[in-house]
Order: C-alpha cells, then structure tokens, then sequence
C-alpha cells in the first residue's frame, strides 16, 4: 500500500515591519493584561486563601418606621381644699360638717371656730347673731358652744351635701334641714359626739362636740368632699379684689343693735383680723379669728312665723334671688352681686363688669348682713 505522509503545515509568519521587509519586533499588547491582573488582584486582596474574587456587594438602607406622634403628658395639678383653695397633701376625702355654733356674749369665747374653712354669719332673734361654721380641711379636737338651727340655714348648708351637727331646733326647722339632702347630728335625738361642758359657762351655752366623732357617723350617701362654694384664685394676687378693686384697710359692719363685728386687715399675716365692736375677737385659745376672704352679702329679713321659747318672732333670712354685696381681700375691696337661685345651689358672686369673682385661697367668713344694718369700707 502506498504510505501516507502527513503534509507540513505552513510555518506561521511572522509580521514584516514595514519598510524593511524584516519580521517585525513588536509583541502582544502587555499594557492591557497588566491593568486587568492589576484589577483581579485588587479585588481578591482581601478574600480569603483559597477563593476567588468577591463580588461587590450591595449596601441596603435600614427601613424607615414610622413613629406615632404622643401627646404630652397632661400637667400634674396638685390637690386641694375645696372650700379654700389651699393645696392639699393628698386628695380630700371626708365630708363637710356643718356645726351651728353660739355667738352672744355668753358663749364667747368660742372653741374651735378659728379652724374653719367656711364661718357664715346670721341674725337671729333679739338682734344677737349666730355661726354656721363649716369644717373640712381642718379637724379641731373640739367644738362649740353649739346651738339651735334656724330657718335659713338649709340654704346655707345644703350645697355642701355634708353633715349638720346642731343641738335643739324647732320641728320645722329640723324637717326642712333633712329635706334639703343633708345628714343631720342633733344632740337632742341622741347622736354621738354631743356633751356638755363644765367650767365654761351655764346651760345652755355649754353643749360641745368632737368632729371626729361626728365624721365617723357620716353615712354612704353624704361621706363624699364637698364641692367649691366660692370661686378660688391660685393665688392671693389674683384675687378679683386685687385685680380690680380698690384698697381698704377695714369693713365695720352693723348687723343688728347687738352686733358690730368689725374687719381690720393685717400686713403682716396677710389676713382680715376680727373684733367685735372694738374687742378682738379670740377663741377660748387664745388665737384671733381671721380671714382670708370677707363677703358681704346684703340680705332681707322676713318674719318666719316662728318665736322662740322667750317669745321673740324669730326672724328668717332670705337667701334666694339677688343682691348686693361687698367683697374684701388682701387689703382691697370690690363691690359684687350675689345670686341664689334655689336652696340647694351655691351663691354665685358677679364683678360689675359681669365675670365671675374669684377669692383668695384661705378661710371665707360671710356676713348676712340684713337691709337694717349697714357696710363701711375704708
């Protein structure tokens, strides 16, 4: 068989440079695979041993939460006193006691009575007048000499919702006292706390009582604190008298030809100083009664058809509809209306200019003080 010789490739030439016809000198492009060794060996610089080229890696932004909008916290108001506006170390919890309290020259001096928070001052027959005094943020260890309710004390009692601690009374004004919704203590009826007292004076000026004793008989529908009576400023410089009335430095006061309390503010203690007449007025402690408030109310005095065991008509302030009235704090004085619309309401107190009057926080006396009667503020 013939043999079969493999052909000879043609050998691969290489390029002639031009000009010389001699095999051109110039190699492969270097530059090119210099820059790409370059870039792989930048990007494996920092891989492990062992593997290749570490991708780029796509950097993702956290997600935005949406954040709800929350209110401030409401302001922390600190408790107080109702009846006087004064701050409380915790929030009130008992009742208000109403006690009615003696205030002829036999009674006199009073105990307890500088502890009030809320002293209302009436006529009653023969021209002599008597306290409804009302206890709440203060608790005396004793009180009195404690008398016999009268017509008009519903009205002044009932807004408060509390206790009526009293000793004697005509029926009437008994029934009209329970009708009103408040919770009666009568000495005479037999409720604890009521004693006479010996060494003060003769019967019947000497009847005193314990409001501890009267707080703890106080029942689940009148165990509540009582509301506000009057509008409070926050402070004393706040005081509608202050704001917008007129300095006075004293309030003489005729109630009846018996009785002319008289008012005398104090710089220094920042309160409205009692007398009656030209006599200090003091408790059987010896402490002045004082005021931060002194509201003038003038009243009318109506027959209520009733006498008392000496046989004098008994009379009755009326303390429903309107009037005028006078209002005294922190060494001023304004001129106010008052109004009542039924027993159970509160007296509301009207500016000339129609706003609300607010007092000045601390103990309130109000004096009834009848048409006969008469007002100086100097």
């Amino acid at each position: 068989m013939p043999q079969i010789r493999p052909v000879a490739r043609p050998a691969a030439r290489r390029p002639v440079s031009p000009g010389t016809g001699r095999p051109s000198r110039r190699r492969a492009p270097v530059v090119a695979t210099v820059l790409t060794a370059g870039t792989l060996l930048a990007a494996t610089a920092c891989a492990p041993a062992g593997t290749g080229p570490v991708p780029a890696q796509t950097v993702t932004a956290p997600p935005v939460v949406a954040v709800d909008k929350v209110a401030p916290p409401a302001p922390v108001v600190p408790p107080r006193w109702p009846l006087t506006g004064v701050s409380a170390d915790e929030e009130p919890s008992r009742p208000a006691l109403a006690v009615k309290i003696e205030n002829s020259r036999e009674a006199r001096p009073q105990t307890g009575l500088d502890q009030a928070d809320l002293v209302w001052e009436e006529v009653v027959e023969g021209g002599i007048t008597r306290y409804l005094a009302v206890f709440h943020s203060q608790a005396p260890a004793e009180i009195g000499p404690i008398r016999s309710v009268r017509p008009m004390d519903p009205a002044i009692a009932a807004p408060l919702h509390g206790l009526m601690a009293f000793s004697g009374g005509q029926a009437p004004f008994v029934q009209a006292l329970r009708a009103s919704g408040l919770q009666i203590l009568s000495n005479d009826l037999g409720d604890a706390g009521f004693y006479r007292k010996t060494g003060v004076a003769p019967a019947p000026h000497n009847v005193y009582g314990t409001p501890a004793r009267f707080w703890e008989q106080a029942d689940g529908a009148h165990a509540a604190p009582p509301p506000a009576q009057f509008s409070v400023a926050r402070s004393a410089d706040r005081a509608t008298a202050v704001t917008a009335g007129r300095p006075a430095t004293s309030l003489d006061i005729v109630m009846s030809g018996y009785s002319h309390p008289a008012w005398t503010w104090d710089t220094g203690s920042g309160t409205w100083l009692r007398s009656e007449g030209s006599t200090p007025a003091t408790v059987r402690s010896g402490a002045r009664l004082s005021a931060a408030n002194v509201v003038v109310l003038r009243v009318h005095l109506v027959d209520s058809g009733t006498i008392d065991p000496a046989g004098n008509p008994v009379p009755e302030t009326v303390l429903e509809g309107t009037g005028e009235g006078t209002v005294v704090s922190g060494g001023h004085a304004v001129d106010v209306t008052w109004s009542k619309s039924a027993v159970g309401d509160p007296v509301g107190l009207t500016a000339a200019d129609g706003t609300s009057v607010t007092l000045a926080p601390g103990v309130t006396w109000v004096e009834l003080v009848p048409d006969s009667g008469s007002v100086t503020v100097r």
